[in-house]
């Protein structure tokens, strides 16, 4: 039988492991896809893209929290990277650790490489908080809470905006990279610790939106279809102005996600605007509370 080999993540790895990433996620979203739910695509060349150049980031910032499952040729004796079957992608960010992505191929699974890859970023987080995006696998949350994580569930609210019902939002302003030190202030008030350089990635393929007034922070990412990526306020009512803005901003069927119960500021929104609200998968924390008023980003946290 062939070898698998768990080891740090190399650059040349990046284009196998995104393979593996679209694979693993399609038949986990497939599994576990509603009857009303859309039928799940395979991931677009331009997600593929995006995909490997943020955890090219990653790498960048923190190589030691990436670590890729190689699956050899006979004897292990093949030269050069293999293809890569299973990858954990973790990031230290001062006191606090987060799981950016996880994953095992379905042949691989059932074979201790998910523990293995598990224990490798657990090892790099050296105790820290932690936080991530949990799916409902249900092999990955049994893990996740035997290494100590509660499981908080989540929810998510889809549909298209009744527009009517968009509120005039007024105090908000384009974001700039000098609003990253009171965003890092704020976010070390919600969860630990700041963004720090994942800010200026972010702001690199985001739209940022902050709030005028420095004595009500927040601030929210919008992707390029106008939906809420990463949002944080310092109370709900900054909270709402911020996703109401993304609301009108979206374009079509738009997306609110990891809505936990603490952050059900969120729901009444969705709900005025008529969206519905679905469960989804889980936010894990670890010593910590889980963040409000804050919707997580699922690779930033």
């Amino acid at each position: 039988m062939d070898a698998v080999r768990v080891r740090p993540m190399r650059e040349d790895d990046l284009a196998s492991a995104e393979r593996a990433s679209a694979a693993t996620f399609f038949e986990a979203e497939s599994s576990t896809r509603r009857v009303n739910d859309p039928q799940v695509e395979p991931r677009s060349a331009a997600a593929s893209k995006q995909w490997i150049d943020r955890m090219r980031f990653f790498l960048d910032v923190d190589p030691g929290g990436c670590w890729v499952a190689v699956q050899d040729g006979a004897g292990g004796v093949v030269p050069g990277p293999g293809e890569v079957v299973g990858f954990a992608i973790s990031q230290n960010r001062g006191p606090l650790w987060f799981l950016a992505t996880y994953g095992v191929l379905p042949s691989h699974r059932a074979q201790g490489i998910g523990r293995r890859l598990m224990d490798a970023v657990l090892d790099h987080a050296e105790g820290r908080q932690g936080i991530f995006v949990s799916s409902v696998h249900a092999g990955a949350t049994r893990r996740y809470r035997l290494a100590g994580f509660s499981l908080h569930p989540a929810m998510r609210m889809v549909g298209t905006v009744d527009r009517s019902t968009l509120p005039a939002i007024d105090g908000l302003r384009e974001g700039r990279a000098d609003d990253f030190e009171w965003m890092d202030r704020l976010d070390r008030d919600l969860r630990v610790a700041g963004h720090g350089p994942d800010h200026g990635y972010m702001l690199d393929t985001l739209r940022l939106v902050v709030t005028r007034d420095r004595r009500k922070p927040g601030y929210v990412y919008l992707d390029d279809r106008g939906q809420a990526s990463l949002l944080a306020a310092v109370d709900p009512e900054t909270a709402s102005g911020l996703l109401w803005e993304a609301l009108a901003s979206s374009r079509g069927s738009t997306l609110v996600n990891c809505v936990t119960t603490p952050n059900d500021w969120a729901l009444d929104v969705g709900l005025a605007a008529r969206l519905d609200i679905g469960q989804e998968g889980y936010i894990a924390v670890r010593g910590m509370n889980v963040p409000a008023p804050y919707l997580a980003s699922g690779h930033f946290l």
